[in-house]
């Protein structure tokens, strides 16, 4: 059944407001984590619209406004928004004619989950542009070949706005959906980008001089979300991976060093960095923390937005 001939969503980039990683599991060597996520303002624009004829385009550019850009010099073949129009054709059995035109904001290697929200995105808008009738659950399944974050932004609630806040578990599969809480921050975009797997095996390379990792600490985590009514600015965030970040990147160690120095509260890595967030207790506070940071880290870009 045709539901629409075109539509348009944002894709919520998220930041890990805490980060607790555990040692590698086998058979494959992944990593456990618990973490507690949450969108923030920042999104991309994908614009989708059906197409008649054979033809399936897809156009990724960044936006004018965009607070970091870097080259866009991968296939548009593996890009993840185009990788998942091809796993709904498969799972629907049929061509999904389909033109789609990705506006990115959200900085390429930024620890953000750009590129999965982005595929979540393509998931549920595909899924509704086509009528295609699958569950949230099943686009979550589906997800889970392309990457472990993209089933955090497919949530169960009405709408293709931004994914409520959870607590993710397990290798991502696990998500326990938490009640939207007011917030702001000042997010921090140093002029590079950190790899995931070179921060993991820093990770692991610094547990095997530290005598072997350490467990999961999965209730320090939950106890955060859990919260006590105080600001996000007096809690005890961390994350487990900003180390290893600053030890592939020494130059984003160096900026963090710097913004902790110079700014009236804490500092943190997102995810596997590079960016970096400070909690503020309002917009207000959001915007000055923006602004002081610009000021400490000038080949930096910066912003203020709120927890969605």
């Amino acid at each position: 059944m045709l539901v629409n001939e075109q539509m348009t969503l944002r894709a919520y980039a998220k930041i890990n407001l805490a980060l607790a990683v555990g040692p590698p599991e086998p058979p494959r060597g992944y990593h456990p984590i618990a973490s507690w996520f949450t969108c923030i303002g920042l999104h991309d624009e994908l614009r989708l619209e059906r197409v008649e004829d054979r033809e399936r385009a897809w156009t990724i550019a960044w936006a004018a406004d965009a607070p970091r850009r870097s080259a866009i010099d991968w296939p548009i073949e593996k890009d993840l928004t185009v990788r998942a129009h091809r796993l709904l054709e498969q799972a629907a059995g049929r061509a999904l004619r389909v033109r789609g035109t990705l506006s990115k904001r959200t900085p390429v290697g930024a620890g953000l989950g750009g590129g999965s929200a982005d595929a979540a995105a393509a998931f549920v808008g595909i899924n509704e542009l086509f009528g295609l009738g699958f569950s949230r659950d099943a686009l979550r399944g589906l997800s889970a070949s392309l990457g472990s974050d993209i089933a955090f932004f497919i949530d169960d609630e009405e709408g293709t706005g931004a994914a409520r806040p959870a607590m993710v578990t397990g290798f991502g599969e696990r998500i326990e959906r938490l009640l939207r809480a007011p917030g702001w921050v000042a997010l921090v975009f140093p002029p590079f980008g950190c790899a995931t797997g070179p921060v993991y095996r820093a990770f692991d390379s610094e547990g095997e001089v530290a005598g072997g990792p350490g467990p999961l600490r999965e209730g320090a985590v939950r106890e955060l979300t859990r919260g006590d009514g105080g600001s996000l600015k007096d809690a005890p965030l961390f994350n487990d991976l900003a180390a290893a970040a600053c030890a592939v990147e020494p130059r984003l160690g160096e900026m963090l060093a710097r913004l902790r120095g110079g700014l009236d509260g804490p500092v943190h890595v997102t995810g596997s960095g590079s960016t970096m967030f400070a909690p503020a207790r309002d917009q207000a506070d959001a915007e000055r923390l923006a602004q002081e940071a610009r000021e400490l880290c000038p080949e930096a870009g910066s912003m203020a937005t709120a927890l969605l």
